[in-house]
């Protein structure tokens, strides 16, 4: 009721001073409105009433699953603890861990010395878990604490960022030793030529000479190389504008790649002239010459090497390049168009490879939106087949 809560002590004043104004000769309407007033202006100056708190543990239920919300927005992987439990796990997390943890103990979901012992800390804080969900994978774990009961445990995929910088250092470590190799020849031979000087027989002199240009002319080509590849990667998100007839250019390029000494080995299987493709130039012109150089190189001695174009039944245009050499094992095949691989080093050096060739293709293939593949028999030769958008298909 709404006179409930006037409280009792000020409801008697009110009474006293309405009977003082009567006896004093006020009229009994003005007494009867000044004691309504000072009644009200009780009632009025009470709190709304508060209703009673909810249990404890509904309250915590309500802000388990507001968590739970915010959690499953996330991106990164989050999970929500309560002391060693899982009781939350967003998408995320149940697709990087599994949705089995949900209600697992956090020390057995993660199963790492360092991630149990920054899960008994009061303090919380931050550790890198390897092989947590694969055996080259690395996971950055926060542990932050909200109250002395539960916990958030946040994960960051570092997986990616390692790969990256353990193949910048294989690249380096790589490129020195590449680029030391043919320095510690010109400088061994150099040194030797600059002691002996005129007492060293001409015959023998000049075959320094030889090795000595012959290993500058390598390193020349290592650099071109490396610098060629850097550019490469460095434009492969931009795609190329220029409309090239693919048939003229590989024409072109296939002679320039074989020179004149091994161009009679050269044989050409093209379309008709018009397949039209969006590319760069240079790169595509680059593209053949190492393809056709490899299979004058790696070929069999004075054997043919046929360049030939087609279309695919997809519409796609499609350039092989085959020779007839010894062919290559087939578990060295996935690793071809890794820098500096060789599925025989001492050859490879000897015919003045870098072993950047291929590297160099996959990534101008890559930039021109198509397809490389490489197909071998032991004793029959090498096919390698890169598939090119028409230009039709790139402007749909």
């Amino acid at each position: 009721m709404i006179f409930s809560r006037i409280p009792a002590g000020g409801l008697a004043v009110a009474l006293l001073t309405a009977v003082a104004m009567l006896v004093a000769g006020v009229n009994w309407l003005i007494v009867l409105a000044v004691a309504l007033v000072w009644c009200a202006s009780f009632w009025l100056a009470q709190p709304p009433p508060q209703e009673a708190p909810a249990p404890r543990g509904d309250a915590m239920q309500v802000t388990q699953a507001g968590m739970a919300g915010l959690l499953e927005s996330a991106g990164l992987p989050m999970l929500m603890l309560d002391g060693e439990r899982i009781i939350q796990a967003n998408k995320a997390a149940r697709e990087a861990l599994g949705g089995h943890v949900i209600g697992q103990d956090a020390r057995v979901a993660f199963r790492h010395p360092e991630a149990v012992e920054l899960l008994g800390r009061r303090s919380g804080g931050s550790v890198d878990i390897p092989g947590l969900t694969g055996p080259r994978s690395i996971w950055h774990m926060q542990h932050q604490l909200i109250d002395q009961r539960y916990s958030l445990v946040e994960l960051v995929n570092r997986t990616a960022e390692a790969d990256i910088s353990r193949a910048h250092t294989d690249f380096v470590a790589n490129a020195s030793h590449e680029l030391r190799t043919p320095l510690a020849s010109i400088i061994g031979y150099m040194e030797t030529l600059a002691d002996e000087g005129a007492d060293m027989p001409p015959a023998q002199a000049q075959k320094f000479y030889n090795t000595v240009l012959r290993e500058a002319r390598r390193l020349a080509s290592l650099v071109d190389d490396l610098m060629s590849l850097s550019r490469v990667e460095a434009e492969k998100h931009d795609r190329p504008r220029e409309s090239l007839d693919l048939v003229q250019l590989v024409r072109q390029a296939a002679r320039d790649g074989a020179g004149p000494e091994r161009l009679k080995r050269l044989k050409f299987e093209l379309a008709a002239e018009g397949l039209m493709v969006r590319g760069d130039r240079n790169q595509l012109e680059q593209l053949v010459r190492n393809l056709v150089d490899n299979a004058m190189k790696y070929g069999a001695a004075e054997s043919d090497v046929t360049v030939a174009i087609d279309v695919t039944p997809n519409g796609m245009a499609r350039l092989m390049v085959r020779d007839r050499g010894d062919g290559i094992p087939p578990e060295h095949i996935p690793h071809l168009t890794r820098r500096f691989y060789r599925t025989d080093p001492s050859r490879s050096r000897a015919q003045g490879g870098t072993g950047l060739g291929l590297a160099i293709v996959k990534h101008i293939v890559e930039r021109h939106r198509g397809q490389l593949d490489i197909e071998s028999r032991i004793g029959q030769g090498t096919t390698v087949t890169v598939r090119l958008p028409l230009l039709a298909q790139t402007e749909g």
